[in-house]
């Protein structure tokens, strides 16, 4: 049994995240919804741009991992004047990372765009909207590292504030900038853009003067990060931004197999990884939960201690997973049609919604235990269960059992949730060897 205090402890650090997650997917629905006002168009290529800028940022996001490891072992070690150090070192090397990242897709943009999507008048909205997303990236990159360090310092809810406060200028500013209110020019699927670049780089203007108010005893740009913290910080942050990578690589992989197969299946596919995804924001929430109290407890070197708050946070999400499932296993059509409104596509996406909220609790324990070992600093070991999982197994079961073979949305579901699921038990088995104890941060 978990007790009342270690559950208190987590759902302080849990819930703020959480809720901050909760916050970006509401507002890509109302940019969606602003958007898609403008026409089927500028709605497809702000849905493009949009992947196409996840992958893009997906080497820099990685950071917020390496932070949160190294601020939350700090902080069990006791060296809280030295909490502040690793986010010094993450700042630095987003702006080294992400200045040359962005000016050199900013740059190819107009060649590059092309390749994802052949219709030219998607093309002249995705353009303009790529690049004035890639003015983002080194914010994006900041603010990545400014979570890190507010989770694991335990102040989540700094963070929570900053990104209502950024979301909401997000939806102004993107509203005006859509549509050319109070005297702007009506930029469009641009203006979306240049809405989200700007709001990230005042969440960013925000995190600095919390963090310096807050942070500079803890050695927040006083304290220059040494070689070993910089050396550290890349070991921890280059695994997960590969895997972060590689995942959205390996989401770009699925749908073009599933085109394959059929357009229908491709419009239920869409409705389904976004109910997964949304459905397992309260899973992540916790599994950065358990980062930073994995972190502590291995700065306090208390292993066992460690292995505990791995497995409590686990049983919680667990059963907040379960109850999230529920609807979805003996509701299905209630949900689906929402989003779904042909018969066709319905049907199509009906059995593996069941099949995904019945089997949810595999992925919220694999969540957990993937930043758990995180928060331990088995990065490396996380990237090659992961990429293996996606690239060895997933993806090359969903073209067999899919185009190959003929099956349909269902048995490419079905199929490739097997290894996702066992996915779980790996990082199950690895987190009960407890050999990451052993790693050194």
């Amino acid at each position: 049994m978990i007790t009342k205090e270690r559950l208190a402890r987590i759902n302080l650090v849990a819930l703020p995240m959480v809720g901050g997650m909760i916050s970006q997917n509401l507002l890509n629905l109302v940019d969606t919804a602003m958007v898609g006002q403008l026409g089927s168009a500028s709605l497809a290529a702000v849905g493009i741009g949009g992947f196409a800028s996840y992958m893009a940022m997906s080497v820099i996001i990685g950071l917020a991992s390496g932070v949160q490891a190294m601020v939350a072992r700090r902080i069990g070690e006791e060296r809280h004047n030295e909490s502040a150090i690793p986010l010094n070192g993450g700042l630095f090397l987003a702006l080294i990372i992400a200045v040359p990242l962005s000016i050199t897709l900013y740059m190819f943009t107009p060649d590059l765009f092309p390749l994802l999507n052949s219709d030219v008048a998607v093309q002249e909205e995705g353009i303009p909207y790529f690049q004035a997303r890639m003015i983002g990236v080194l914010a994006i990159g900041m603010n990545f590292s400014f979570r890190g360090y507010f989770a694991g310092v335990s102040q989540a809810k700094l963070y929570l504030r900053t990104i209502i406060i950024m979301h909401l200028a997000n939806v102004v500013i993107s509203y005006v900038l859509i549509f050319g209110k109070f005297g702007f020019p009506a930029l469009g699927a641009e203006g979306a853009g240049l809405g989200t670049s700007i709001s990230v780089y005042l969440g960013t203007l925000i995190y600095f003067i919390v963090a310096y108010r807050t942070g500079r005893e803890r050695g927040f740009f006083h304290r220059i990060p040494s070689r070993e913290t910089m050396v550290t910080m890349l070991r921890l942050a280059l695994p997960s931004a590969l895997q972060q990578f590689m995942f959205a690589a390996g989401l770009t992989a699925m749908l073009w197999i599933i085109g394959l197969v059929g357009t229908n299946e491709v419009a239920a596919y869409h409705v389904l990884i976004t109910f997964l995804l949304v459905a397992l924001l309260p899973g992540m929430g916790l599994g950065l939960a358990a980062l930073t109290l994995v972190g502590e407890a291995l700065g306090r070197k208390e292993p066992n201690d460690a292995m505990e708050w791995g497995w409590d946070v686990t049983k919680v999400a667990s059963i907040s997973m379960m109850l999230i499932g529920l609807p979805g296993l003996f509701f299905p059509d209630l949900l689906l049609s929402g989003f779904i409104h042909d018969p066709e596509v319905l049907d199509i996406a009906r059995i593996p919604l069941q099949i995904m909220c019945g089997t949810i609790i595999f992925e919220a324990v694999g969540a957990v235990l993937m930043n758990a070992l995180l928060g331990a600093g088995a990065a490396k070991q996380v990237m090659i269960v992961s990429i293996v999982s996606q690239w060895v197994f997933v993806l090359p079961i969903a073209y067999v059992v899919g185009p190959y073979l003929g099956g349909g949305l269902f048995w490419i579901w079905l199929a490739s949730g097997i290894p996702r699921n066992l996915q779980a038990i790996v990082f199950a088995t690895m987190w009960a060897r407890g050999k990451w104890a052993m790693i050194k941060i």
